[in-house]
């Protein structure tokens, strides 16, 4: 059974705060994108997804490496694939054993313009582009910190006790460091032995859309999440952004920012656990974001409500209070210095060892 061993949540292409290659897309130019794997097996399989293309995509050729070892990718017996428009293609099974930890290399070549591509913004890992066919690894000139196209890697581990980190850029692994796989599904992975995978977007939110940041978590918990498989644990950590982009200035794709109050968080968090029934659901308190541009009066008392909400409605089958786990103990709305990244609400390498420490210990 081929189950989710890596996954990156699409986003519609956009410039964003994050330079990158999605609205120019490719042409006649080949793109290596390295990721790390969190279960092995003896095949692997690679998932693209064109969900927001407006037109089909070809892929023209397609390989997946992992160290000295080169696998062809096909589609239905073909060198060539095609991703449809609004949809997504699944290579062919490939022969490659890998070991959960160790990463592949995904390399694609475009012969035809592949217009606007679905992405993922903040890999914090580098892509790498070139003009030709490069699958032989040689020959890349740019190189770009997101994910273009590609959504999943699956390997045949049959594993079925995946974990999804379901969050907004805290989960993406901001503030982590670049190309290190430092974020905290990284370490939760490290520390658990399980896949770990991450559905994490940048500015995400649980109530609204975005342009830049993604759709909203109500919506796109379905398409990032219920439908992989190998599945059984979901960790909810969204709702910052809601509450706290009403008290900054600096987010262009809201102004002003919608106003949410504690019981609409509550109501979003009750539709992801209604939408995953099945699957183990632990709701995490919001992190201590005190002296940050998400923090003010309001911010501050909403957060409070809804963190009480998590840690008394017994309605999560789980509970993990990263709020209190990450808190400066002299001033519990602001996060620990030790584990700030220094924006007083991103984590830093030490701090999301922590958070993936206080979810192991509920598994």
């Amino acid at each position: 059974m081929f189950t989710a061993a890596w996954i990156a949540s699409p986003q519609l292409p956009a410039e964003g705060f994050t330079p990158n290659w999605s609205r120019e897309g490719f042409w006649r130019q080949s793109v290596r994108q390295v990721v790390r794997l969190t279960a092995g097996g003896e095949r692997v399989r690679v998932r693209f997804s064109n969900v927001y293309g407006t037109s089909p995509v070809r892929i023209a050729a397609g390989s997946v490496a992992r160290g000295g070892a080169v696998a062809p990718l096909t589609f239905g017996g073909a060198a060539v694939g095609e991703m449809p428009a609004r949809g997504e293609l699944v290579s062919d099974a490939v022969q490659l054993a890998v070991a959960a930890g160790e990463s592949v290399a995904v390399t694609l070549y475009f012969d035809t313009a592949t217009g606007p591509a679905t992405f993922h913004a903040q890999a914090f890992a580098t892509s790498h582009r070139g003009p030709g066919c490069l699958l032989d690894g040689e020959g890349f000139t740019e190189s770009s910190e997101s994910w273009y196209f590609l959504s999943a890697v699956e390997t045949d581990s049959g594993r079925t006790d995946g974990i999804v980190l379901f969050g907004d850029s805290i989960t993406d692994g901001f503030g982590s460091t670049p190309g290190a796989d430092r974020r905290w599904s990284d370490a939760l992975a490290r520390r658990t032995g399980r896949p770990v995978l991450n559905a994490g977007i940048g500015g995400n939110l649980l109530l609204n859309d975005s342009a830049w940041y993604g759709e909203r978590g109500v919506h796109r918990l379905g398409r990032d999440v219920l439908r992989l498989a190998g599945v059984d644990t979901l960790v909810v950590l969204l709702g910052l952004n809601d509450i706290g982009f009403s008290e900054t200035d600096e987010q262009p794709t809201y102004k002003p920012a919608p106003v949410v109050e504690a019981g609409e968080i509550v109501a979003g968090y009750r539709e992801l656990i209604r939408q995953a029934r099945g699957l183990t659901v632990i709701g995490a308190t919001l992190l201590p974001f005190g002296g940050s541009d998400h923090w003010g009066e309001r911010a501050a008392k909403v957060s409070h409500e809804v963190n009480e909400w998590v840690r008394c409605s017994g309605e999560f089958d789980k509970i993990v209070d990263l709020n209190r786990v990450m808190a400066d103990p002299d001033d519990p709305d602001r996060l620990h210095p030790s584990y700030d990244f220094g924006d007083h609400l991103h984590p830093d390498d030490e701090g999301y060892e922590v958070m993936a420490e206080a979810v192991a210990d509920l598994l």
